[in-house]
């Protein structure tokens, strides 16, 4: 695994010269080629910038603020701890970045990924590799990590439909199966989503993100 004292270290500059423009700059500076991303291009702060503006559930929430896949994140991250007491640091890491992806290519609904097929998940595959080898995690995960980080992914996405986005429980049920192996201080605690503004879900991850890359 790599020195996670080094990941603020500085890479690339820009993209490939004479190629048609197929990167995105970022506000760090950083100009990510979407085809080919690089881990060197890859910062945390401009991961939590944009999943802090990225909306669940194409913003269809109920409150003053949109769901955004920076406090999913930590949600997915907090019952993946919860469910797997001991796991090393470096995978609860990996639940956080589940999504860190959507940072370049947004949160598309499931329906609307089925509909465009393998190729975005390719890509989406591909440049979360590259964030994973930034911050020293494998870039494909062990199944069982994997799984339980879907698992988790799937009851967050229950309570958040259930409790933010309109879902009748049985609907939930259906369409994300029943949030097991939760206690019940846990579902009581989800029970009781709120959306964070955006500034406070971008604090949150940057500041879980940083005990647990140090940790590791």
């Amino acid at each position: 695994m790599t020195n996670r004292s080094s990941y603020k270290k500085r890479g690339r500059a820009g993209g490939k010269a004479g190629q048609p423009r197929a990167w995105q700059r970022m506000l760090s500076g950083r100009r990510l080629d979407l085809l080919d991303p690089s881990p060197l291009d890859i910062e945390v702060e401009d991961i939590a910038h944009g999943l802090a503006r990225v909306a669940r559930w194409n913003g269809q929430t109920v409150g003053d603020h949109a769901l955004s896949v920076a406090q999913h994140a930590l949600i997915v991250e907090d019952i993946a701890s919860e469910r797997n007491t001991g796991w090393q640091d470096n995978w609860r890491l990996a639940a956080l970045l589940h999504d860190a992806a959507e940072y370049v290519v947004g949160d598309l609904i499931s329906p609307f990924k089925n509909a465009i097929g393998l190729d975005y998940k390719a890509f989406e595959l591909r440049l979360l590799e590259a964030i994973h080898r930034r911050f020293g995690l494998p870039g494909t995960l062990p199944p069982e990590v994997a799984a339980e980080i879907k698992s988790a992914d799937r009851i967050a996405a229950y309570f958040e439909a259930t409790v933010l986005a309109g879902f009748a429980d049985s609907e939930a049920l259906e369409f994300f199966g029943s949030p097991d192996k939760l206690n019940s201080d846990k579902r009581s605690e989800l029970s009781g989503l709120e959306a964070l503004p955006a500034c406070a879900a971008q604090r949150a991850f940057l500041d879980r993100f940083g005990k647990l890359f140090e940790a590791g």
